[in-house]
């Protein structure tokens, strides 16, 4: 079997002489190793020979170089991967240094919710010559963090391809972006009788508190309330009034005579309330909107007040959380409070789209986000 040489397997690679290959192009990196002193790169892939690399190279032992014959209708990797990157690239993300073999990737320049338009990406990456790796869609990332790469696979690529990926990604508009989230001032109902009566000591307060903080959020306030719908209602107005943008409540969830918490956000006011979710934890969950109330006071100001005030301002989503809160450590609502806060509209659709990933497999540590609960 005859071995196949590089020459071969890349139309657009020529093997010359080093003496020949002044004004080419390189096609690869040349490594120099000076035994207890330095290994490293000597000459970089895509560099310009020039008559004084002649002897350098030979002192590297480098008789034949392999240089770049790239035709009209051909990119180089490195130019293609800047192509790519930029065509792939939404809000909140951006290039980071130069291409590496090719290779460059995509950075979040904010803390945020990475989003990825997963058909289009699936598109992008059918081409065949060009691909694109992401991370988790809906993960919580930082500045700096790297999201993405990208690359064309071969050393050089036909523009055509190219092309044709760049159509893509900016037919969806950048297919990787990162999403800031708002910094919610939440209110907090925490329901139910054994809890309102002493009977039961809270541990539903302490929980969201942390969760909240997590994210950059505060508590404007939060109340006990029994199993009685008018009382339930009452406070959450209060906590409207006391300048909240984020409402949560907790229990009176399941199908008891007495779980009466959802029929109470219903008469709030209440639209788009969606109650059911294809998650486990958190099957009784509930997700709903509140449209704001016009000539609310509260001890408001700033920024708060003027969107509170605004008849432009958008729905206060309201977010119910069955009793599996208090005991498993990460439920639907961790999934869900990111997407809430990055802007995203929840409903019934999004519900069940996590069905797939969507059970918890309760390790004995929990490491998530770093699991595959919530993600498909």
């Amino acid at each position: 079997m005859c071995e196949m040489s590089q020459e071969n397997n890349n139309p657009g690679v020529k093997k010359l002489p080093v003496a020949e290959a002044i004004g080419t192009v390189l096609a690869h990196d040349i490594t120099e190793i000076r035994p207890g002193e330095f290994k490293g790169r000597a000459f970089r892939k895509g560099h310009i020979i020039r008559k004084q690399d002649v002897a350098r190279l030979r002192c590297l032992g480098k008789e034949h170089l392999y240089v770049l014959n790239i035709a009209e209708d051909e990119m180089h990797e490195d130019d293609a991967a800047y192509a790519l990157a930029n065509a792939l690239m939404g809000e909140g993300v951006k290039i980071k240094g130069e291409p590496k073999e090719g290779k460059i990737n995509i950075i979040a320049c904010t803390d945020g919710l990475l989003r990825i338009k997963k058909d289009a990406l699936l598109a992008f990456n059918m081409l065949g010559d060009v691909m694109c790796a992401t991370l988790h869609g809906n993960t919580l990332v930082k500045e700096g963090q790297t999201v993405a790469g990208t690359r064309a696979i071969p050393l050089i690529v036909k523009r055509d391809m190219v092309r044709a990926a760049v159509r893509i990604g900016e037919g969806a508009q950048g297919i990787i972006e990162v999403k800031r989230m708002r910094r919610p001032r939440t209110g907090i109902v925490i329901t139910g009788n054994e809890v309102y009566y002493g009977r039961v000591k809270d541990a539903f307060s302490s929980v969201i508190h942390d969760k909240i903080k997590a994210v950059g959020g505060e508590v404007v306030g939060i109340y006990y309330a029994p199993d009685d719908q008018s009382f339930i209602r009452s406070r959450l107005e209060e906590l409207i009034h006391a300048g909240a943008d984020l409402l949560i409540t907790t229990g009176g969830m399941s199908v008891d005579p007495d779980d009466v918490t959802r029929f109470a956000i219903g008469n709030l006011g209440a639209s788009d309330i969606t109650y059911g979710s294809a998650v486990l934890p958190g099957s009784m969950f509930l997700v709903a909107y509140l449209e704001r109330p016009s000539g609310v006071s509260g001890e408001m100001s700033g920024e708060a007040t003027s969107e509170l005030f605004s008849p432009h301002a958008s729905p206060i989503p309201i977010l119910g959380i069955p009793a599996c809160g208090m005991y498993a450590r990460t439920t639907v609502f961790d999934l869900l409070l990111p997407r809430v806060l990055a802007g995203e509209k929840i409903g019934r659709q999004e519900l069940a789209e996590l069905g797939h990933g969507g059970l918890c497999i309760k390790c004995e540590v929990c490491n998530y986000p770093v699991c595959p609960f919530g993600k498909c």
